[in-house]
């Protein structure tokens, strides 16, 4: 008599046979390690990829409130300079002089490292996973904003450290003006031509790097879905670089044409 042939496991390619079953018995299978790690690493590519997406909206409302604030320049030294006191004077008599600065710089040095590693990290599993023909094709597809975000991000990184030193940690006057004057430091950084031009680049690559980074973060948080909702994603992205690099760019800009004076 023929034996029976073994019942079919399906298509799962992944899962081997623990025993042959007996006629008309149930065939046993389990998952492989292979299933198990890949499970695993889609669950943390995910997990890596909204931390990212959460860290990128800190700092859009970061940069919209630091934007609001220089702003303020077109109000004339007085109004600026109040507004740059306030910021160390905030929060007291409970927090210390520059309590909540710090804490929100802390926040945001903490956000970065998230934004940055989880880049890192992402970056690193692509290049792993790629062939040159994936690579081919999506470079077909993509637009300038997506194939330049590391290189983008890394630009921003850059600036935002001479920033921080120009303007806040140490302090230089490009000039050679005195900095204790937060309004006369502003004015002085940005009457040295090569100061705004480099301001205004780094604002080209922030504003490239916020159209698909908010169109990235959508996706990840699952809001693109329909061509509509894809549609009203890619013009927020729009609007987020459009608003935040203009507006930051307004300042240089006003006292390059001497709408912004001592």
């Amino acid at each position: 008599m023929r034996r029976p042939a073994p019942a079919r496991t399906g298509h799962l390619s992944h899962a081997r046979v623990i025993r042959a079953p007996p006629p008309g018995g149930t065939v046993w299978t389990v998952a492989t390690t292979t299933l198990v790690k890949g499970a695993r690493a889609t669950r943390s590519t995910i997990a890596i990829k909204l931390a990212m997406a959460v860290s990128g909206f800190v700092f859009i409302g970061f940069v919209l409130a630091h934007m609001y604030g220089n702003l303020k320049a077109f109000a004339g030294h007085d109004s600026f300079n109040e507004y740059a006191e306030h910021l160390r004077t905030i929060g007291e008599p409970i927090l210390p002089e520059s309590g909540l600065l710090w804490i929100l710089r802390l926040g945001l040095v903490a956000s970065l490292v998230v934004h940055v590693s989880a880049a890192v990290w992402l970056w690193r599993r692509a290049q792993s996973a790629r062939t040159v023909k994936y690579e081919v094709t999506k470079r077909r597809h993509s637009s300038l904003s997506s194939r330049t975000m590391r290189w983008g991000g890394l630009t921003i990184l850059v600036f935002l450290v001479w920033h921080l030193l120009n303007f806040s940690i140490v302090k230089v006057n490009p000039a050679g003006g005195a900095t204790n004057d937060p309004y006369n430091l502003l004015v002085d950084t940005f009457d040295v031509w090569w100061m705004s031009l480099i301001y205004l680049i780094a604002m080209g690559a922030l504003a490239m790097h916020l159209h698909h980074g908010t169109w990235s973060a959508l996706q990840t948080l699952g809001l693109t879905g329909t061509a509509s909702a894809r549609s009203r994603a890619k013009t927020a992205g729009w609007i987020v670089a459009v608003v935040v690099a203009g507006g930051y760019s307004l300042v240089p800009l006003g006292v390059l044409f001497g709408v912004i004076t001592k």
